[in-house]
């Protein structure tokens, strides 16, 4: 009998962290698998199926959402993003941990799923002002997005609060260290 996997899922507000800390992760547990994301969106030169995403039509995406074959998805901006229940349960029944790195509603979305199998781990920021000093000083996004992404903050803390841990990024270093730990001990429970 296979070992029994783990779901590591990692959430926050644009901007707290969650992607610099999943990086770290990947690189201290290096049998951990990241979890690749179902989409519509056109594939981009360099990607490749099954590796970045898996690229889907929309209609096989919706069909799939009918059919419950998505733990959790979101549409953003015309495209749909989401997490293939399949992937997951192979993970699992193969013993593997495996790291998502999703919105807050995903993150409820896999622990309704996967109660038992699943830790999450919520990335806060210092502040609402350093957060919003963090995505101006990336200079990725303008001005439109930034508020778009300030915009759901409230209701992400929020949902934060229903994570089975908290930590607050306010010194990358730190709080990848608290995390890593926090792994270590779901990984040993």
């Amino acid at each position: 009998m296979a070992p029994a996997g783990k779901l590591i899922v990692l959430s926050a507000p644009s901007g707290a962290g969650k992607t610099s800390i999943a990086k770290v992760l990947l690189q201290r547990f290096p049998l951990m698998a990241f979890s690749i994301s179902a989409t519509t969106r056109p594939i981009r030169p360099g990607e490749e199926h099954g590796r970045d995403y898996f690229f889907l039509t929309k209609e096989d995406f919706l069909r799939r959402v009918d059919h419950g074959e998505l733990v959790e998805w979101e549409e953003i901006f015309t495209n749909h993003y989401g997490t293939l229940k399949s992937e997951v349960d192979r993970a699992l029944a193969n013993g593997q941990v495996m790291l998502f790195d999703v919105d807050v509603k995903g993150a409820l979305s896999i622990k309704a799923m996967y109660t038992n199998d699943a830790v999450l781990i919520f990335v806060a920021p210092p502040s609402v002002e350093e957060l919003r000093a963090r995505l101006l000083n990336r200079r990725t996004e303008d001005s439109a997005t930034i508020e778009r992404r300030m915009a759901r903050v409230s209701m992400e803390m929020e949902a934060g609060a229903q994570f089975d841990h908290r930590v607050v990024n306010d010194d990358l270093q730190r709080a990848s260290d608290e995390v890593t730990d926090l792994v270590r001990k779901a990984l040993r429970a």
